[in-house]
């Protein structure tokens, strides 16, 4: 019998309370993130069975999804918006909830603010009631989304009854060409495996390309883990994981740090370790990509033109974006490209940006938006200078929260326009009713942003 162990497998393990026989099993979770949007509902179903949260302590709060990104020291004028946030302010308080709310120095996205915190380390169980949880996996914790009934189930236990998933590795291993980011490494890989290649696994990566990235680049790639349907995404911590983790906020000092390292490098595959699906990729297969579908597994390099569709479903995508088989990229008029998000609006995100756009101007036609990811990146691009060569560009620069990612404040894009986004969906509306969503990597949509179209890099 084979008794080697995932990483996936381990970090689970370590979390099982009680198995109930021939069924799921009680999982703890060390942290749950919250925000405004999909909390409200579950503060009330506690509030109506008479309980109380379990472990307020366990908890972090923020303002993020509908939050708006100009005036953020006014009140927010939708009412809906202000509604939500205001709801959630209430029962932070009421229920001894750490609250990162608009005004906080913490304040961002949800998955921004954790990491750069601290708050997210290795071996760790982390929910949220937002899909995109997956990001956390980046340091070797096992993360993902969970639906409000569940987020109840976390306030009143500290617990989620689960079925343990599939265990799934993808290795790239190579060297990558000069251009190519992380985000196209998902974005290819997503188009290989397809939207529903993932469905029932939690995956690793693994191989030197993913050994080699930044810790912002780990969180781009597992933040759309979900993108391939799979439950989360997870990557080895090692010594760049450490270094990053070290010093922040709410990490481990001294002793307990010391105790936690060495329990955080035995998180790791083990050799002979058996997954239930494997898939393997050439770095040097992979360029900078982009989407021209209405889902992100429809991603091409941009030197290629629109493929034919293969089905009823990819015809129609081709339809909703007003593109035709055969038309060159570069064919496309962008007016509107957004760098942000949870998947790309992190410090390194804009000074990739930046040092692209340095000493250019956008195009004419272009409005181009600059949305951190938190109040934290808002002070380094400051410190930083990049908000000087964001501003002499054109580039608008905003206050943080998911903004025009799924377009849940102001920050939508017109019907019928393409929009460059360095989001994780390009879903039909996802970024304003009739809007049409390009994905693309930072520099990529740097690069769109100041050419007006969607263009090859230059060797």
């Amino acid at each position: 019998m084979n008794n080697k162990k995932t990483l996936f497998d381990k970090v689970w393990d370590a979390h099982v309370v009680e198995t109930i026989p021939d069924g799921p099993q009680i999982i703890y979770i060390d942290k749950h993130l919250i925000h405004e949007v999909t909390s409200p509902q579950a503060f009330a179903e506690l509030e109506s069975r008479n309980l109380e949260v379990f472990r307020p302590r366990q908890i972090v709060a923020t303002a993020d999804h509908n939050v708006p990104t100009w005036d953020q020291d006014k009140p927010i004028r939708d009412e809906s918006s202000r509604n939500q946030v205001e709801q959630l302010t209430g029962n932070c308080k009421k229920n001894n909830i750490e609250l990162y709310g608009l005004g906080h120095p913490y304040q961002g996205i949800v998955h921004i603010i954790a990491p750069e915190l601290g708050v997210t380390q290795p071996g760790m169980s982390i929910v949220c009631g937002d899909s995109h949880t997956s990001t956390h996996g980046a340091f070797g914790s096992i993360a993902f989304g969970i639906g409000t009934s569940q987020v109840a189930q976390v306030f009143a236990s500290q617990c989620l009854l689960l079925n343990k998933p599939k265990s799934m590795r993808i290795t790239v291993n190579g060297t990558l060409s000069k251009n190519v980011q992380p985000k196209d490494v998902i974005l290819y890989i997503i188009s290989k495996v397809g939207t529903d290649g993932g469905t029932g696994y939690f995956c690793e990566y693994a191989g030197n390309v993913f050994e080699e990235m930044s810790m912002e680049g780990r969180m781009t790639v597992c933040n759309m883990s979900i993108e391939m349907g799979a439950r989360g995404g997870m990557i080895a911590p090692d010594e760049t994981t450490f270094q990053y983790v070290k010093g922040r906020t709410f990490a481990p000092k001294g002793e307990e740090w010391a105790e936690k390292a060495e329990y955080w490098k035995t998180l790791k595959t083990d050799d002979e370790a058996v997954f239930d699906a494997e898939f393997s990729f050439d770095a040097s297969d992979i360029h900078p990509m982009v989407t021209y579908g209405t889902h992100p597994g429809m991603g091409i390099p941009i030197s290629q033109n629109i493929p034919f569709p293969q089905n009823d479903s990819e015809e129609k995508a081709l339809k909703y974006m007003g593109l035709k088989a055969g038309q060159a990229l570069s064919d496309i008029t962008v007016n509107y490209v957004f760098i942000g998000s949870c998947t790309n609006a992190r410090i390194e995100d804009f000074r990739t940006a930046a040092n692209y756009i340095k000493g250019k101007r956008k195009s004419e036609n272009v409005q181009a938006l600059i949305v951190p990811g938190s109040q934290q990146v808002v002070k380094q691009i400051f410190e930083e200078g990049l908000d000087v060569i964001f501003t002499e560009a054109g580039f608008q620069i905003r206050q943080p929260g998911c903004s025009a990612c799924l377009a849940m404040n102001d920050d939508k894009i017109p019907e019928g326009e393409y929009c460059v986004s360095t989001s994780n969906r390009n879903f039909e509306g996802r970024q304003g009713q009739g809007a049409r969503t390009i994905l693309a990597s930072p520099l990529t949509a740097a690069k769109v942003a100041v050419e007006g179209k969607i263009s090859v890099f230059e060797n």
